[in-house]
C-alpha cells in the first residue's frame, strides 16, 4: 500500500511512525511533514490547506489511504473532495467537522442531545457581549471562547470585567484569530480533572481508544497561557471502568447517533475534551481529529495495525476488528519554542537527538523542526515531543526527562510536572 499522511506536527510523525510498522505498507508520504517524518517517510512540499495540491498528488501517485492530521483541513472539505475523486480517505466530512469547527453548533448541538456541558451564551457582535458583561449573567470566573479554529487559543478564562472587556477586544474588535472570533460563547466556568477521550468513529458507533490525559497549560502547576498541548500520559489516573463506560454511554453515542440524525455522519476519531466534575463527565469540547499530543502517548500502546484500523473505518468493517492496546502506560512532554504561544524564534540548531534516543523505551517525534543536511532546526512553537513507555507511569516519566537531559537549543521551555504524582 501507499500512504499519504497530511500535516506537519508531533501527531502526524506518530502516526507516521505507527503506519511504518504495517506489513502492508511499502510507500509512506506526508504532507508537508517536519525534520523528523523525512526519516521514515518521503516529505512533499504541499500545504495541509492545499486541497487541488493534495488530491492531484493521491492520484498521480496511487495512494491507498490518506490519513488527515490537523483539523483546518477536514473542516475545510478535504475528505469531501477526496471522495468525489473515489479516493480513500480517513476523517470525518466537513459536514461532520463542524463539531469541532464551531463551537457554537457543538454547543446547540449538546443542547438538543442533553449531552452535558457547561452552562452557554453565544453571541454575534460586539454589543451583545458588553451587556452580557454588564448583566454580569455569569459568577466569576467564567470562559469566553472563539467559535471557531483558533489552534487551542481562543479559550479565555475570565476573572474580572476588565478581564472579559480585554477579552472581547481582542476576539470581536482586534480579531486576533480572525473569523474564529466574529461569534463567541460566554460559558460557564466547571471545576473538576480535565481529561481526554477518543473513539474511531465509523458513523454508527465509536470504537473507546485508551484513555489520555493532556497538559495545556504552558507552566507548571498547570498555570500560565492555554497552549495546543505540554503533554500527555496514557491511561489517565483518573478514568475507572465505571468512568469510562459512563463517558460512552452518556457522551461518544448520543454525539455519533445525534450526528447521523442531523445527517453529519461522523467517521474517523471523535475526540471528547472532559471536565470530570462531581455531577459526572461533562464536555469542554469536542475534536474532529486525533488530539495532539494525547496521540503521540496513546500511538505508544497502539499494538494493532493502525492500517488495518483505517480500513476498518473508511469500509465500515470496524465492528469485526478487535483493537489490542499495551497495558503498559506511556507518557509524552513537549519542549518548546521561548515565547510559545505567542512570538517565538526560529532557526535554532538543535542538539542530542541521537543520544536522547538510544535510551531504551524512548521515541521523540518532531512537530516543528526542520532538518537541512545532518543538523535539525527549531521549526515552530512546539518543536519536538519526547515519548516513552514503560511498566509505571513513574519509570516513564523517569525516561522521558532523563531524555530530555541530553536534548537542547536555545531558550528552549518544557513542564517539568507532566505525570509527575499523578498515579493511583
Amino acid at each position: 500500500m501507499k500512504i499519504l499522511v497530511v500535516g506537519s506536527g508531533g501527531r502526524e510523525h506518530s502516526i507516521v511512525w505507527k503506519v511504518s510498522q504495517s506489513p502492508h505498507v511499502k510507500e509512506i508520504y506526508v504532507a508537508p511533514g517536519n525534520g523528523g517524518t523525512s526519516d521514515i517517510a518521503e516529505n512533499i512540499d504541499i500545504s495541509v490547506n492545499d486541497v487541488v495540491g493534495l488530491k492531484q498528488f493521491a492520484k498521480d501517485k496511487g495512494i491507498d489511504y490518506t490519513i488527515v492530521g490537523p483539523e483546518v483541513p477536514l473542516v475545510s472539505g478535504l475528505v469531501d473532495e477526496f471522495e468525489k475523486e473515489g479516493l480513500k480517505i480517513f476523517g470525518p466530512s466537513s459536514r461532520a467537522a463542524i463539531i469541532e469547527g464551531s463551537k457554537a453548533f457543538s454547543k446547540k448541538f449538546m443542547s438538543k442531545y442533553e449531552i452535558p456541558t457547561a452552562d452557554y451564551v453565544i453571541v454575534n457582535n460586539p454589543s451583545a457581549a458588553t451587556d452580557i458583561i454588564k448583566k454580569e449573567r455569569f459568577k466569576y470566573p467564567y470562559v469566553i471562547k472563539a467559535d471557531g479554529l483558533a489552534a487551542g487559543k481562543g479559550s479565555i478564562i475570565i476573572k474580572n470585567k476588565k478581564e472579559a472587556k480585554t477579552a472581547i477586544e481582542r476576539l470581536m474588535v482586534k480579531k486576533e484569530f480572525g473569523v474564529a472570533g466574529e461569534t463567541v460563547i460566554f460559558e460557564e466556568f466547571i471545576e473538576g480533572v480535565e481529561t481526554s477521550f477518543m473513539v474511531f468513529a465509523d458513523g454508527k458507533r465509536g470504537f473507546p481508544m485508551v484513555t489520555s490525559k493532556d497538559f495545556k497549560r504552558l507552566e507548571n502547576n498547570d498555570e500560565g497561557p492555554n497552549t495546543g498541548g505540554m503533554g500527555a500520559i496514557s491511561p489517565s489516573p483518573y478514568m475507572d471502568y465505571d468512568s469510562i463506560k459512563d463517558v460512552y454511554e452518556r457522551i461518544i453515542m448520543p454525539t455519533i447517533y445525534g450526528m447521523s440524525l442531523e445527517s453529519r455522519l461522523f467517521k474517523g476519531v471523535l475526540y471528547a475534551g472532559l471536565m470530570l466534575t462531581q455531577d459526572g463527565p461533562k464536555v469542554l469540547e469536542y475534536n474532529c481529529r486525533f488530539g495532539d499530543p494525547e496521540t503521540q502517548a496513546m500511538m505508544m500502546r497502539l499494538n494493532t495495525d493502525l492500517i488495518e484500523i483505517v480500513d476498518g473505518v473508511v469500509n465500515n468493517t470496524l465492528k469485526d476488528m478487535n483493537i489490542e492496546w499495551s497495558l503498559e502506560p506511556s507518557g509524552c512532554v513537549v519542549l518548546a519554542s521561548g515565547g510559545y504561544p505567542e512570538k517565538y524564534e526560529k532557526g535554532k540548531e538543535i542538539v542530542g537527538l541521537k543520544r536522547a534516543k538510544m535510551i531504551k523505551g524512548v521515541q521523540i517525534f518532531h512537530a516543528g523542526t526542520k532538518k537541512e543536511g545532518n543538523k535539525v532546526y527549531t521549526n515552530g512553537g512546539r518543536v519536538l515531543n519526547v515519548c516513552a513507555s514503560a511498566t509505571s507511569l513513574k519509570k516513564v516519566m523517569e525516561k522521558v526527562y532523563n531524555a530530555i537531559s541530553f536534548i537542547s537549543f536555545e531558550n528552549m521551555v518544557f513542564r517539568t510536572d507532566i505525570g509527575v504524582e499523578k498515579e493511583k
